[in-house]
């Protein structure tokens, strides 16, 4: 029997927990060392587990994979450092507080092709995006002709979250480099890359040093186009993707969480009608259950294991995903000029 790899998670809040379940239900995967600022210096838990006080130690270890899930400043360091022990990374979403961050990522990444890395985009594991995809590239409903996608929290910091996330120089972003960015990833999925980007960018509401609602209209190469709005004032988690082909439609509504809170996850398949009554034929499949973390790092631990190419969250999809939310930021000239963004392409 093959030795299970030897991970340690950088981050041991609440979602550096929810991925040690994951990785220990993986037959081929032991957490044996975690990181967290929390803790009161470093020690040995009951059970076994290492635990420091700082990422950098944990670098020291004899690990095998190192799962990133720290706050948006350090995490391309902590990849970066990973890499260059040796290790095979996985690191959550968002890859850093800008595209700077994840160009010094790649640029590392290159030049050590044996090594896996892969990013948290999880949203691409649900079972209603996998379907939606299937949908599309079997090319039954037709081509895409437009998509329209909502994804949006009640107030920019949720219950039980650290305030982190509203402090420009930790977070880098608000609510689209947070949580928009797994809308900007299924529309980079299912549409390709957009050419042409205009947005208007605010933090009215909220008035933090980050943005509290994005809204964005993005057009391919080949004339496909999106609308995003990313929303801190929702009054209620929502989230949803409208996808129209040119023999029907596809609607995504919620998303399974741990929270519960965005509702039931659906898909609703509308097909067009043959006559001008706009009653199209329409189905929809309601999902009872979260694959996706588990999917997920399946798909690192196969990578790792077997050399196969890491299909979703790859450095350079991560790249071109945080390229379009850039673009997104500096396509607003006010909010660009703001915050001293510069767009380098």
């Amino acid at each position: 029997m093959m030795d299970k790899l030897k991970v340690g998670i950088a981050g041991y809040g609440v979602v550096g927990k929810r991925r040690r379940d994951y990785i220990d239900d993986h037959p081929a995967l032991q957490t044996i060392a975690v990181s967290d600022i929390t803790f009161d210096g470093d020690g040995r838990f009951d059970n076994g587990l290492l635990y420091f006080d700082n990422y950098k130690k944990l670098l020291d270890q004899e690990l095998d994979a190192l799962f990133v899930c720290l706050t948006n400043d350090v995490a391309a360091a902590a990849t970066i450092g990973g890499l260059e022990r040796g290790f095979h990374v996985f690191c959550e979403k968002p890859p850093g507080r800008d595209l700077a961050d994840i160009a010094a990522v790649r640029s590392i990444a290159c030049k050590r092709p044996e090594q896996v890395l892969k990013y948290g985009f999880n949203h691409r594991y649900h079972d209603s995006v996998k379907e939606a995809y299937r949908i599309v590239q079997s090319g039954r409903l037709g081509k895409i002709i437009n998509l329209s996608g909502v994804y949006g929290k009640s107030k920019l910091i949720s219950w039980g979250q650290t305030t982190w996330r509203t402090e420009r120089a930790i977070a880098g972003g608000g609510i689209l480099l947070d949580q928009g960015i797994h809308m900007v990833d299924l529309l980079r999925l299912f549409a390709g890359e957009f050419v042409d980007v205009s947005s208007f960018i605010s933090n009215d509401f909220w008035n933090k040093d980050v943005e509290d609602n994005a809204y964005a209209i993005l057009r391919t190469a080949d004339g496909k186009i999106a609308m995003l709005h990313s929303s801190a004032t929702s009054w209620r988690h929502r989230f949803e993707l409208q996808i129209t082909l040119s023999k029907g439609a596809l609607v995504l509504t919620g998303i399974l969480s741990s929270s519960k809170s965005y509702g039931d996850e659906t898909l609703t398949i509308s097909s067009a009608s043959n006559d001008e009554s706009g009653d199209a034929k329409e189905e929809t499949i309601y999902y009872e259950s979260d694959p996706s973390w588990a999917l997920e790092v399946g798909e690192f631990a196969d990578a790792v294991i077997s050399g196969s190419n890491i299909i979703n969250g790859s450095v350079n999809d991560a790249y071109s995903t945080m390229e379009l939310v850039y673009k997104i930021y500096c396509a607003d000239a006010v909010w660009r000029d703001k915050w001293g963004l510069g767009w380098q392409p």
